[in-house]
């Protein structure tokens, strides 16, 4: 069996680095052929109108976000961890919140930021009011494009939301309700194959946000049943072979989907949890593709 691991051509973070070496000696132990490969732009394309692709494997594992690579690579035949679809969706958050709508999982009230083109327009007054009379303040604020916290804001009072969605107009954003029952606090929960693996507690006391990259620490998770039935049935909907579910808490302590990470980091969860994430992943894989 020969597989691929596809990383950013452009360098990656610590953790991600970390996350394909790990991923890449669980398949090496199964005896599986594999190898890290950043991306290359010569390797992929269109040929004679037909698509041109060199990488050649049973299997490919992921751990980027060229939508363009990924479509190739699925359309040549490779099949991927995870799906391009399923990639594409849990890179935007507008399109999760989408995506999760109507299945019965609980999602913060949203409203979606309307697309603008120009610089030097101005944001309706209005909008924003009525944004603050949907949602109650203090407002969240997502860039629908982003990871480890990076892009989220919360907005106290008219002032900062306007201030924030000035900053933000020509870039898409989202608007939720704040779940304030724990502040700074979440759960994630790591699903792979449609089942639940463990689930951690990120706990930040001085931000509202709680991922490790601002600050946040893990702890292991004492949770109901209800968490890990959402987290799996987002796996499940999203069409999700691995994913990291961010669990908030609601007023009765019910789950609350803050956000599905297609290639969430493990490298925390791990140490807390004392499971090998990459050798259940790589498992996984394995019985996959062998149609076990």
């Amino acid at each position: 069996m020969t597989g691929k691991i596809f990383v950013n051509p452009f360098g990656v973070p610590k953790n991600s680095e970390i996350q394909a070496e790990e991923l890449f000696r669980e398949l090496k132990k199964s005896g599986v052929d594999c190898e890290i490969v950043k991306n290359g732009f010569l390797n992929n394309g269109i040929k004679h109108g037909e698509i041109h692709c060199d990488y050649s494997a049973d299997f490919a594992v992921f751990l980027d976000k060229d939508k363009y690579l990924s479509k190739c690579l699925e359309k040549s035949g490779v099949r991927l961890f995870n799906g391009h679809d399923s990639i594409r969706i849990c890179d935007d958050k507008g399109k999760t919140c989408i995506a999760l709508s109507g299945s019965g999982v609980n999602i913060p009230d949203t409203v979606f930021a309307p697309v603008c083109y120009l610089k030097d327009s101005e944001i309706p007054e209005d909008f924003l009011k009525g944004i603050a009379v949907k949602l109650g303040y203090p407002v969240v604020v997502k860039e629908c494009y982003g990871s480890g916290g990076k892009g989220v804001y919360l907005a106290e009072n008219l002032k900062t939301l306007k201030e924030i969605s000035e900053k933000l107009k020509l870039t898409p954003h989202i608007y939720q309700k704040f779940m304030g029952r724990r502040r700074g606090t979440d759960i994630r929960i790591i699903v792979i194959g449609g089942k639940r693996v463990a689930a951690m507690k990120r706990e930040n006391l001085t931000d509202f946000r709680s991922n490790i990259a601002l600050g946040g620490k893990g702890s292991v998770a004492d949770v109901p049943e209800s968490f890990y039935l959402t987290a799996e049935k987002c796996a499940r909907i999203l069409g999700l072979d691995y994913c990291g579910v961010d669990l908030l808490y609601g007023d009765e302590d019910e789950p609350y989907v803050a956000e599905v990470n297609s290639n969430a980091f493990w490298g925390e969860f791990s140490s807390v949890t004392k499971v090998n994430v990459a050798k259940v992943y790589a498992d996984y894989i394995i019985k996959t593709v062998k149609g076990i």
